[in-house]
Order: C-alpha cells, then sequence, then structure tokens
C-alpha cells in the first residue's frame, strides 16, 4: 500500500524541491505489504533505503560535459545536441528548450529517504541493533554525499569564494516538506557534510559488501568521501590524514591490462555507487583531441580508457554502462593524498604518492616517469599531480569539480565555426540552481 502523502506533495511547489520522481511521487513508498501504512521493519527501510541509492543523481556526468574533456561537434545527431550542446558551450542565458536538466528535484528525493531513515532509527523492527545502525549510518553518508555534490554543482567552490558569506544551496536535514527553504552559505554546507560524516563513522558497522552490494557505504568509506570533502576546502592535512587512514586498508591499484579502475568490481573500487558516464552521454560526446594528448605514447590507459578510430573521433571505453559504476576509489585517494603532501611542503611524499599511481599505468613500469618527477620544480610537480589527476580520474565526474577549485582556468572551444570562450574565473563556473526550482521557490534566486 502506498502511502498517503498529498499535503506534503501539495508542499513540494513552495519548497522548490520534490520528495518523488517522475514515475509517480508516491512510488518510493511503495514498499509495504497490503495494510501497512508506513515501513516500520529493517526489510523494509532497507528497501526505502535501495530507492534512495537507484535515485542517485548521475549529474557529475552531466557537469563533464562543461570541462576541457568533452567534444560536441556538427556530425552529431540533431537529439543529442539539442540535449547537451548549450551544456557543453556553456550558454545558460538562452538555453534550447530541449536541453538536459540537473536533476534538483532528484537530489532532494534522495535527502528526503535519507532524513526519514536517520529519523526513524528507534522504530525499525524485525532486524538487529547492528543492522539498524548500518542502514542510518548509510543514510547520513547519502545525505553528506548529496550535499556535496549539490553545493559543488550549484555554488561557487569553497576556496574561490569566502565560505561563510557566500551562498550556496539549501541544507535538508529533515524530512518535514512544510519548510519553505532558503539558501545556506558555502560554509554551512560543507560543516553539515562534515557533521554528517562524523556521526556515519559512529553508526556504520559493515567492513565490505560483495560485488552488487558494494553501491552501499562501508566503514572505510568515511574518511574516503572525508578525503575528497578536506581537499576541496583546502584542509591539507586533514586531507592527507583522511587519505593516509584509507591506503592503511585499501591501497592495491587495478591492472588496466585486465580491468580498468572505474569498474564496480574493480580491486579499487570503495563504493559503486555512481554510474557517472551513461550510455546516452557516452553515445554522444567524442573525447577533446587536446585533452587525449594529456595522454602519451607510453601511458597504458591511453588505448584501454579510448578508441581513436580517427585523428577527430576519439570514444570513450571507460563509461557507457554500469559495468563502470564508481563513487570512491583507491586511485583517487593517492592523487588526494599527493596534492595535500604538495600542500604541506612535504615533496618527497607528494612524489612518491604520484610515482606509486604512475608506476601502474606506465608501460616502463613509471621509470622514465621517476627520473622526470626527480626533476621537477615544486611548481612542476603540482602541475604533474593535477595533470595526472586528470588523466587517472577523466570521466569519473572529478574534472570539472577539479577546475572549479585549482585556478578555474580559461576555456576556449569552437563549433560551426565560432569560437566560444569561458574566461578564467567566469561565473558560469558555477551551474546556475534551475529554473523550475526558482519558480516553485523565489528564495532560490537570492
Amino acid at each position: 500500500m502506498k502511502l498517503k502523502f498529498g499535503k506534503i506533495f501539495a508542499a513540494v511547489a513552495a519548497l522548490g524541491m520534490a520528495v518523488c520522481l517522475t514515475t509517480g511521487c508516491d512510488s518510493f513508498l511503495d514498499i509495504q505489504p497490503v495494510g501497512k501504512v508506513i515501513p516500520t521493519t529493517v526489510p523494509e527501510f532497507r528497501s526505502l533505503i535501495t530507492e534512495a541509492y537507484v535515485t542517485v543523481p548521475d549529474d557529475r556526468g552531466l557537469a563533464s560535459f562543461r570541462s576541457d574533456e568533452v567534444l560536441l561537434d556538427a556530425t552529431m545527431s540533431a537529439n543529442d545536441l539539442g540535449s547537451y550542446l548549450d551544456i557543453w558551450r556553456w550558454n545558460d542565458d538562452a538555453p534550447d528548450r530541449n536541453t538536459a536538466t540537473f536533476s534538483w528535484r532528484q537530489f532532494y528525493h534522495v535527502l528526503f529517504i535519507a532524513n526519514y531513515v536517520i529519523e526513524s532509527e528507534e522504530m525499525m523492527t524485525g532486524g538487529t541493533t547492528e543492522e539498524v545502525r548500518q542502514m542510518v549510518g548509510e543514510a547520513y553518508m547519502l545525505r553528506a554525499l548529496m550535499h556535496f555534490n549539490l553545493v559543488n554543482l550549484h555554488a561557487p567552490a569553497y576556496t574561490a569564494c569566502d565560505p561563510a558569506v557566500t551562498k550556496a544551496v539549501p541544507l535538508k536535514l529533515d524530512s518535514d516538506v512544510e519548510e519553505v527553504l532558503s539558501r545556506n552559505t558555502v560554509a554551512e554546507v560543507y560543516d553539515a557534510i562534515i557533521r554528517d560524516l562524523d556521526s556515519a563513522e559512529k553508526y556504520l558497522n559493515c567492513e565490505k559488501w560483495d560485488d552488487g552490494y558494494n553501491y552501499r557505504f562501508n566503514t572505510l568509506s568515511v574518511d574516503a568521501l572525508r578525503s575528497r570533502v578536506y581537499l576541496y576546502m583546502g584542509r591539507w592535512q586533514e586531507a592527507l590524514d583522511a587519505s593516509g587512514r584509507v591506503l592503511k586498508v585499501k591501497n592495491t591499484l587495478s591492472d588496466i591490462s585486465s580491468q580498468l579502475p572505474n569498474q564496480y568490481n574493480s580491486v579499487e573500487n570503495i563504493v559503486a555507487l555512481e554510474q557517472v558516464f551513461t550510455a546516452s552521454y557516452a553515445r554522444t560526446i567524442k573525447v577533446d583531441r587536446d585533452f587525449y594528448r594529456l595522454y602519451t605514447s607510453s601511458d597504458l590507459r591511453r588505448r584501454k580508457y579510448y578508441n581513436q578510430v580517427t585523428a577527430s573521433n576519439i570514444v570513450l571505453l571507460k563509461g557507457g554502462s554500469n559495468t563502470y559504476t564508481c563513487t570512491l576509489r583507491v586511485g583517487e585517494m593517492v592523487l588526494n593524498a599527493a596534492e595535500a603532501a604538495w600542500h604541506l611542503d612535504r615533496r618527497d611524499d607528494a612524489a612518491e604518492y604520484l610515482l606509486t599511481l604512475q608506476r601502474t599505468r606506465f608501460n616502463d613500469g613509471g621509470a622514465a616517469k621517476e627520473t622526470a618527477v626527480a626533476a621537477m620544480t615544486d611548481a612542476e610537480l603540482l602541475d604533474e599531480i593535477l595533470a595526472e589527476r586528470a588523466r587517472e580520474l577523466a570521466f569519473e565526474g572529478h574534472r570539472w569539480f577539479d577546475l572549479r577549485r585549482t585556478g578555474q582556468p580559461r576555456l576556449e572551444r569552437t563549433y560551426r565555426g565560432e569560437t566560444i570562450v569561458l574566461e578564467q574565473g567566469d561565473p558560469r563556473y558555477t551551474i546556475r540552481i534551475p529554473a523550475e526550482a526558482i519558480t516553485a521557490n523565489p528564495e532560490l534566486a537570492d
């Protein structure tokens, strides 16, 4: 029996958010035996939180269209161009009416479920205390990840603004849908994320899920996400410490001759939740030629990540199906540690973390890289660390976020003879809150 949330859904327009999908507003709670009104048992709540996992948006992949990874050209289908061209050319003022939209509603749908699970801890029956606590811990992790993705899509980068006063996105920390939300500051959102990670750490008790269930958060995922959050905040020691704790437990890098690192069952995978580059995205795009040139002929990833059909047609191989489902993995932890160590003036540690990855990614075992890294100036070493992030984490939803937090460089592209420029520090490095959300809740425009 479905829950009857008429009053809740009447409030959706005022909130500028939704707790429903287009397939049916109350279908996400359609998990009850006939005659029941609300979920009460552990299996029913597990079904509910599974719905949240399924609903996690792929917006980090959609944001990749704005990065320097992606090439669109006039040979592509009219439907695909109608969906993605204006995102790719940063045309936010007057996009085509068919332009794909970012998933504001879905983020808040997931947040609603996460909050409901957290608030329902004491009422769950039919399971062990450990099962209940694990689910509540997963809900805290989902809430942290959703707020993190939202603030990095729709607010200025933490290190490119005054986070204490810069408005970001609304925090949603309860399941009350009567409240009209307004925008919190960047600092408030990040503070809430950190609190949720601290809470999740107290609750999570599953160290490892079997493949196929490893979309769920585990104990190691707390420090893995901390590593990313602190890196984005420029809190280098905490980022390095969190990365180090992860790598003490899990540090094996994939052999990409047999398995790509972002596959759901990769030895690197810590959490396999987000299918970042979906089939529709992968089908649409070509790989930008300049981005492809970041890979030398000795780089094993050049042929494992891509297929160069012609000089102008480079096809992505590391996305396009749910085989490539990855949210947190070892390679990112190594690169987070390298970058954080560099900022802490620990050059030798930064170089060693970098080379740890590069030894597995080049056909000479990284020998040439060892020589090159040893000869680099400090500035060149940081450039190499950031270039290695681009190469290693390509098309996994990191590049646009990395560009935003590391100087917001000038980007230029050409379409049908027209040169299109995103200037350094351009306001379009922040994606606008969708117009439909602002229409529903004008306070989001402030």
